[in-house]
């Protein structure tokens, strides 16, 4: 067991590394605005069922949305999961389409007992991407020139993301319900940049600003799940969730100037702020599944943040009230099979309709998606390997300067699952 642990601690921290530094370079213009693209929340088993799992429990998984399923982890076991997507997002403004694509790690996720019908979980998941390139240039008969301005090139450039640690503990009490709490570590840093030269570039001084936002604080997220057994394995889960809206100190730096092509400089304004405030508002969770153990599981979440109430530095007017509802289904042929895996498979789908967070030009941003996914049982184990694909679809009015964004996105995690704390009696 101690060798286990060893490797088990050697690669969280490895994995911690490459996913709290690494960002996806994915192009969208829509994460110029607030917090960036939020991600969504789940391992990849919860995303391919359309992103369900506040009612969820299951002794091979983690459910971090919910942390009251983290009690239905069995007694001397544990559960490590990683994972790693590779995403392509298409953009389309009605005359023009773009591609970008990136891979990179997405989560890592740890659980195991401290006694029976009580169990802990810690892991490191993403929150937001703020990565987007765009340029334009502006010529004489374009609809946006100006003479006064002349022709002129524009650059926008976005970098970095947010993520959080969570650690949290979920336990069983009076027979059907369970009861949890995350500590959740928010962290990370958004970076912008904006730049005009001019075609006159020996005459004119060109303009240029960088925006840099950085949050730091630690939040809570409570959770309690009602279990209620039916006859022959049937199951009816009822689950609710909320994260605490939270004031985070957050550093904050904006710097604008000129500069000419003989490299003369001119500060406008810089502005350095420490322990700025920056307010999340919370995220209520509520779901309800019903199913038959080790053969299948339908469910059904909803969402609700109240986005309007956030105080982000130059998010004033871009924010609306986010609602999203999750759909989700897992069936499983015959988890015990002896001679056929694909009776062994675990097969899942899902939905999802979102009202992003984001509003632009008075118009709030819709989203929309599909997803899909399979669990691959490793041999001889309770072990296996989850695939996911999902299709999201976000989309504004071309009349409001909007644009459309489809995301396609692949997952594999590996979901390792074994008795760590049992003594062996026979080698």
């Amino acid at each position: 067991m101690r060798n286990k642990l060893i490797i088990l601690i050697t690669l969280f921290i490895i994995s911690s590394l490459f996913t709290a530094s690494g960002q996806k370079l994915i192009n969208s213009p829509y994460a110029r605005f607030n917090l960036g693209n939020l991600e969504p929340t789940g391992s990849f088993r919860s995303l391919a069922m359309g992103g369900t799992g506040v009612s969820f429990r299951d002794n091979s998984s983690v459910y971090f949305a919910n942390p009251a399923s983290y009690s239905s982890i069995d007694t001397n076991s544990f559960v490590f999961d990683f994972g790693l997507d590779y995403g392509i997002r298409a953009l389309r403004d009605g005359g023009s389409r773009f591609a970008s694509d990136d891979m990179n790690f997405h989560h890592l996720i740890i659980g195991f007992p401290l006694m029976r019908g009580m169990g802990i979980a810690a892991g490191l998941v993403p929150v937001s991407s703020g990565y987007y390139k765009i340029s334009d240039v502006i010529s004489e008969g374009d609809p946006d020139y100006d003479p006064v301005m002349g022709e002129y090139s524009s650059y926008h450039f976005g970098s970095g993301s947010l993520s959080n640690f969570f650690l949290g503990a979920g336990v069983r009490f009076l027979e059907y319900f369970s009861a949890g709490v995350n500590m959740s570590v928010l962290f990370g840093t958004l970076n912008r940049a904006n730049q005009n030269n001019f075609t006159e570039s020996e005459s004119v001084f060109h303009y240029a600003g960088t925006e840099e936002l950085k949050i730091t604080g630690v939040n809570f997220d409570y959770g309690i799940q009602f279990i209620a057994p039916l006859k022959n394995n049937n199951f009816i889960n009822a689950g609710i969730s909320l994260t605490s809206g939270k004031h985070f100190k957050s550093d904050y730096k904006n710097f604008t100037y000129l500069f000419s092509a003989f490299n003369t400089r001119d500060t406008l304004s810089y502005i350095s702020a420490s322990g700025m405030d920056t307010y999340i508002p919370g995220t209520l969770r509520l779901g309800l599944s019903a199913g038959k153990k080790n053969k299948f599981v339908v469910g059904v979440d909803y969402l609700t943040t109240k986005w309007s109430q956030a105080d982000i530095i130059g998010a004033d007017g871009y924010l609306a009230d986010a609602r999203t509802l999750n759909f989700g289904a897992e069936y499983i042929p015959n988890k015990f099979s002896m001679f056929s895996l694909l009776e062994r498979l675990e097969y899942r789908i899902g939905a999802h309709i979102d009202n992003d967070y984001l509003m632009i030009n008075n118009e709030q941003i819709k989203g929309f998606g599909v997803s899909a996914g399979i669990g691959i049982p490793l041999k001889r184990s309770l072990s296996k390997t989850n695939l996911f694909f999902d299709y999201t679809k976000k989309s504004g009015n071309f009349e409001n300067g909007l644009h459309k964004e489809n995301y396609y996105t692949l997952g594999v995690s590996l979901n390792l699952y074994d008795f760590w704390f049992m003594k062996r009696r026979y080698d």
